[in-house]
């Protein structure tokens, strides 16, 4: 009966400590929760990659598909719509991250923009920079798909 005693009260004696540390202090109770548990945070968004060697080339292959897209239009010509539809193929291509795609699609606005700010007709000199954005973006997407691959 002894041993029983003993064991007894030294299994209280160890318990005690432990039980103490889970109730607050001054005997209280612990509070139950009223407020619902937190939803799972949303996932972070991926790191942003670094930007490949040619970003530069291909920012400025977006603002010039920009100012054909308006220049094109604005002079009626046949492959108008084509435009719009090729930078659509180069933001599925390269636009790998969300911040990417912003990228790409301001270059395109800007050059979009910086021709709906000063024509409003087709002009001659609509035509002459129509031929030179034509060759600057052959010569850059060559560039490019040589030096790149694609």
């Amino acid at each position: 009966m002894l041993r029983l005693a003993l064991t007894l009260a030294l299994s209280v004696a160890i318990a005690a400590p432990a039980l103490s540390q889970q109730r607050p202090q001054g005997g209280a109770r612990p509070a139950t929760p009223t407020a619902k548990p937190a939803e799972p945070a949303a996932p972070a968004p991926a790191p942003e990659l670094p930007p490949p060697p040619y970003e530069k080339e291909l920012l400025r292959l977006a603002e010039i598909l920009g100012s054909l897209a308006f220049l094109r239009g604005l002079c009626t010509a046949a492959d108008a719509p084509e435009w719009p539809r090729r930078m659509q193929t180069l933001v599925d291509a390269e636009g790998v991250t969300p911040a990417r795609k912003e990228r790409l699609a301001g270059a395109y606005n800007r050059g979009y923009r910086a021709f709906a700010l000063t024509y409003r007709v087709c002009t001659p000199s609509a035509h002459e920079a129509t031929t030179r954005y034509l060759a600057e973006g052959e010569t850059l997407s060559r560039t490019l798909a040589g030096r790149y691959g694609g």
